[in-house]
């Protein structure tokens, strides 16, 4: 098969690519590849569906920048192609006087970003959030929700339409020059291609380097448990509650999410998985495993944050642990209000000093990019990524 742009990876990053690429190169034809039965199988189907108001992150970085406008890019086109979303706000609540200073702090990184976000007192809270304890939060109404599956699938069929080709079942298996074009290898058949973007999300790292270049970071997976409230307890959350972070932990912290479809989910709890793509705790990958914990990245990791482990792991086996953590913003909350909900897998990418990638990193060379780490909030950025990614690629067929 010939293409003049072929993609590995199915999530929301490459499947925003290929639609934007096709946008501006109506006539030049895309090949997208995805190793799933369907698209957004990973942590496009697996994350709590908020759209992320960019608040959060250090301003200039690529993940402010892209959160920003790419949550204004992903509202205008659910709207257009009628996708449910809820611009619905959240609220980030200090309970103890040691988190004041930190939510200060993100208050003041929200105004840098450009967020509409307002430090509120115990009655507001109260107004917003009925069930919620704080001594202060930040209001934050641009946060919302949304159908990430969806808007996956969508852009599937967008890319059908306007005459891009969509693989599933296609894992691709090697990246080899010749000449001036790529050859991409893959269990549907060879792909002779001009330009190449890998979006490889939980394999990136496998990815970037079967492309050619060696990886910046090793890919760890680590696990995010949730857990859901049941139908009678519904009404204790709104919409979105969430802790002040700790910034000496690569988390956000446990928090409550209202899901787009209904209902009220609750986590998460991350703990080390044993694989890759493993979903449950059972899902166990001896080589993944391995990989992970002979890593010296993920050791000095670790060792630095073994107390932080060995909660996150305590709370994954004791639920009276992990109310105890909900009970903190909800006081109301008790055991018999939770049941388990799915799980999802983040790609934490580390690097050989045990520090997590904060940031997402695409690099660029002859004729191909890699998107070597694209951690939340990509989904949300997903489009503005994709015009990004857009941007470089027409910086190398002008070169040409």
């Amino acid at each position: 098969m010939q293409a003049d742009l072929t993609i590995i990876g199915g999530g929301i990053v490459g499947l925003a690519t290929a639609y934007l690429f096709q946008q501006r190169y109506p006539d030049q034809k895309v090949v997208l590849l995805e190793k799933e039965h369907a698209v957004g199988q990973h942590q496009s189907g697996h994350n709590s569906g908020v759209i992320h108001s960019g608040i959060y992150y250090r301003p200039g970085s690529l993940k402010a920048v892209n959160c920003r406008d790419g949550r204004l890019a992903l509202q205008q086109f659910c709207e257009e192609q009628s996708i449910p979303y809820d611009v619905c706000g959240k609220v980030i609540v200090a309970t103890e006087p040691e988190e004041l200073p930190r939510l200060d702090a993100i208050l003041e990184r929200g105004h840098q970003n450009g967020i509409a976000c307002e430090l509120i007192g115990p009655e507001r809270l109260h107004e917003l959030e009925p069930h919620a304890a704080g001594l202060k939060a930040i209001h934050v109404p641009e946060a919302g929700i949304v159908d990430y599956p969806a808007v996956c699938r969508r852009l599937a069929e967008l890319i059908v339409v306007q005459g891009g080709v969509v693989l599933t079942n296609a894992l691709a298996t090697g990246v080899r020059r010749m000449g001036e074009r790529i050859v991409v290898q893959s269990h549907r058949g060879d792909i002779e291609t001009r330009y190449l973007v890998t979006c490889g999300g939980l394999q990136a790292d496998r990815v970037t380097r079967m492309s050619g270049r060696e990886p910046i970071a090793k890919i760890v997976p680590f696990r995010g448990e949730f857990f859901k409230l049941v139908p009678s307890a519904e009404h204790l959350v709104r919409n979105l509650i969430y802790p002040v972070p700790d910034p000496t932990v690569p988390f956000l912290g446990v928090h409550f999410t209202r899901m787009i479809a209904g209902g009220i989910d609750c986590g998460p709890n991350a703990v080390l998985a044993f694989s890759r793509e493993g979903y449950s705790k059972l899902s166990l990958s001896l080589g993944d495993l391995a990989e992970s914990i002979t890593y010296s990245g993920f050791l000095r990791l670790a060792s630095r944050y073994w107390k932080t482990g060995a909660a996150e792991m305590w709370r994954s086996f004791c639920k009276r642990s992990f109310v105890a953590t909900l009970q903190k913003l909800v006081p109301e909350i008790q055991s018999e209000h939770l049941e388990p909900a799915p799980s999802g897998v983040r790609a934490m990418a580390l690097g050989r000093d045990g520090q997590m990638l904060d940031d997402f990193v695409i690099q660029s060379r002859d004729r191909i990019i890699n998107v070597e780490n694209a951690p939340s909030p990509a989904a949300t950025a997903s489009l503005n990524i994709g015009k990004l990614i857009v941007d470089r690629l027409q910086e190398q067929i002008e070169g040409y």
